[in-house]
C-alpha cells in the first residue's frame, strides 16, 4: 500500500504453532500486544495463554520494528486452548501412568545395565550439593556435576525465557522445550544414596 505512507508497512510472517503454519501480512509498526490478538483470531489461542517468541519472548509493548522483525520472519506460539487443557486431565491418563510407573518399579535405574558402565566411574569430581527436600526455584545458572548415559559430562541449563531445558555436552547442546517433558524420575543409587540418577 504505497499510497499510505511508510506507517502501512507490512511484513511477512510465518506463524507457526502446533506444527500449522499460518502466514500472514502484518503491520511492522504493530506491538506484540496486536501481534496476539491477531494470534488469537487465526487459532482462537487467547493471549493470556500464547507465549510468542522471535529470537526470545516477543514484549508486548515493543513494535515488530523495535525488536527487529524482517520479512518472512517465524514467529513461533507456544500454548493451548482451554479445551486442549482439560482434555489432557483424563483419569485414563493417570491409570497408564500407574501401570508405567509399576512396571519402571521392577528393577531400580541403578541396576539396570545400561546404566552400570557411567555408575562404575563413580561420581564426577563436580557434583553439585543440594539440599534434601528442599523445594526450590529453577536454578537461573548451569547445573553440571553429572553424567548422561553414555557417560559424558552434562550440564542442564533452564532456559525460562525460552521456556526450554537444555542439556549440554562437549559436543554439543540438546535444547528440550519444556512441554515435552512429561515426567521427571529421580532415584537413589544403591550403596551412594545420597546421589541420585534422573
Amino acid at each position: 500500500d504505497a499510497g499510505g505512507g511508510a506507517g502501512r508497512e507490512l511484513v511477512d510472517l510465518k506463524i507457526i504453532w502446533n506444527k500449522t503454519k499460518h502466514d500472514v501480512k502484518f503491520p511492522l509498526d504493530s506491538t506484540g500486544s496486536e501481534l496476539k490478538q491477531k494470534i488469537h483470531s487465526i487459532t482462537g489461542l487467547p493471549p493470556a495463554m500464547q507465549k510468542v517468541m522471535y529470537k526470545g519472548l516477543v514484549p508486548e509493548d515493543k513494535t515488530l520494528r523495535e525488536i527487529k522483525v524482517t520479512s518472512g520472519a517465524k514467529i513461533m506460539v507456544v500454548g493451548s486452548t482451554i479445551n486442549d487443557v482439560l482434555a489432557v486431565n483424563t483419569p485414563k491418563d493417570a491409570a497408564q501412568q500407574g501401570a508405567k510407573a509399576e512396571e519402571n518399579k521392577k528393577e531400580p535405574l541403578c541396576r539396570q545395565k545400561q546404566h552400570r558402565k557411567v555408575l562404575d566411574k563413580g561420581k564426577p569430581e563436580d557434583v553439585m550439593p543440594s539440599v534434601k527436600g528442599a523445594q526450590e526455584h529453577l536454578p537461573t545458572v548451569p547445573l553440571s556435576g553429572m553424567y548422561n548415559k553414555s557417560g559424558g559430562k552434562v550440564r542442564l541449563t533452564f532456559k525460562l525465557e525460552q521456556d526450554q531445558l537444555w542439556i549440554g555436552t562437549k559436543e554439543r547442546t540438546e535444547k528440550l522445550p519444556m512441554g515435552s517433558i512429561k515426567n521427571v524420575v529421580s532415584e537413589p543409587i544403591e550403596g551412594h544414596e545420597d546421589y541420585h540418577m534422573m
